[in-house]
């Protein structure tokens, strides 16, 4: 907080949010929401709910998407194929300001829940498609999922070695998605602050991806070729890698202009004369003498710990990093220094996570709130459309609800 100041509601507080979800695109953007102090209500499938929920058991027997991309939610689990069940989910939207759905192309609208719909008959509502490909065009009826977007926006071409290409390591299509469809929303929600008017949001993960690619995109369009495939190397800078160190550590280093190159010569190789050698002098010469410029500074890193080859490239102004795992991030002393983590409730008990990356000064501190067990809020939301527990009663034995 800051000193002086009154403290400020999370920003979302009051906001109502409806989600028909799945997977990752839709429930990590309405996340986002929910962290910043957002009611989201989750419509889940009565046969095993969200299918990410089935992904894997890695958190403490919850699947590892479903714990990152759900907390703080209330989760009703009802048939939309069920007149009854569809009719809870209009009763919920009547009260909320935004719904989400990233159904399969034309589900939503089969029900009566595209957003085009709820807006008209909902005109402050702000209502979200998320899509793999949009709503028209020859691949609007295609399946969507992460990989294939990733293939078919051109991440997969530039990402690998100069052999092989790959995917991401994340799922960097729904991640783009999702995140269109959070600042989507949150500029919807503005909107209506001056109009009092919602409407409909449109996100595609191909759109959101082959955004993320402008940079190769504008270069190849633009007259350039298409960057080339590196790995940790860098196309047209060197040296810029990861380079092994005595203690079984990689630690990269970026000299991103001939002053740093000197600078490197002199305090980590310790080969002064390097920095005036017609070979290495400027960065197009080590590029053109990549092979032999790596080898000098695989040598000097080699004979070094990680710790102390980040050191040295330090005291030199030379930018550098540790090539860190998984479980080293999750130990990061930059995250531990700062108070990143923090544990969240579930049906398997508090499991560590960190705070999102928006930071609020003045403000209250980011929701986090629990990870929810299949149709745990089923009984206590439909009371609250106004459902006697007979009616209640009734949806549960006909299996409209759960």
């Amino acid at each position: 907080m800051i000193p002086g100041m009154e403290p400020l509601p999370l920003p979302l507080e009051g906001i109502t949010v409806v989600a028909v979800e799945q997977a990752v695109a839709a429930p990590f953007a309405t996340r986002q929401l929910a962290d910043l102090g957002a009611r989201v209500i989750k419509v889940e499938r009565i046969d095993g709910g969200d299918f990410a929920r089935g992904y894997d058991t890695a958190a403490g027997g919850l699947a590892s998407h479903f714990v990152w991309c759900n907390r703080g939610k209330e989760s009703i689990a009802l048939d939309l194929k069920d007149p009854r069940g569809l009719d809870v989910v209009r009763r919920l939207v009547a009260d909320a300001d935004v719904f989400v759905q990233n159904l399969a192309h034309g589900a939503a609208a089969r029900l009566g829940l595209d957003a085009a719909t709820l807006c008209a008959a909902h005109p402050r509502l702000v209502a979200v498609d998320i899509s793999g490909y949009g709503p028209s065009g020859p691949y609007a009826d295609k399946r969507a999922y992460d990989m294939l977007v990733q293939c078919e926006a051109g991440l997969v071409s530039v990402t690998g070695t100069p052999e092989r290409p790959v995917k991401a390591g994340i799922p960097a299509a729904d991640i783009a998605a999702a995140m269109y469809a959070f600042s989507g929303v949150l500029a919807a929600l503005v909107r209506r602050g001056a109009t009092g008017r919602g409407g409909p949001v449109e996100v595609s993960m191909l759109d959101a991806l082959a955004e993320w690619m402008g940079h190769p995109l504008h270069h190849a369009m633009h007259g350039g070729t298409p960057p080339a495939r590196t790995g940790l190397a860098h196309a047209v800078i060197a040296p810029y890698d990861a380079y092994p160190t005595a203690d079984g550590g990689r630690v990269l280093l970026s000299v991103q202009n001939d002053r740093e190159w000197r600078r490197l010569a002199e305090q980590v190789l310790q080969k002064p004369e390097l920095g005036t050698d017609p070979d290495f002098a400027t960065n197009a010469a080590r590029v053109v003498n990549r092979e032999r410029t790596d080898a000098l500074v695989g040598e000097a890193l080699g004979g070094l710990g990680a710790d102390e080859a980040v050191a040295r490239l330090e005291r030199a102004g030379v930018a550098c990093a540790r090539l860190r795992d998984v479980q080293e991030v999750a130990e990061h002393p930059q995250l531990a220094a700062r108070e990143r983590w923090r544990e969240v409730g579930s049906p398997v008990g508090p499991l560590r996570a960190l705070l999102p990356p928006i930071t609020l000064p003045g403000g209250g501190e980011a929701l986090m709130g629990d990870v929810p067990a299949l149709g745990e809020h089923t009984v206590a939301l439909l009371r609250a459309v106004g459902m006697a527990d007979t009616e209640i009663a009734a949806l549960r034995r006909d299996g409209v609800a759960s």
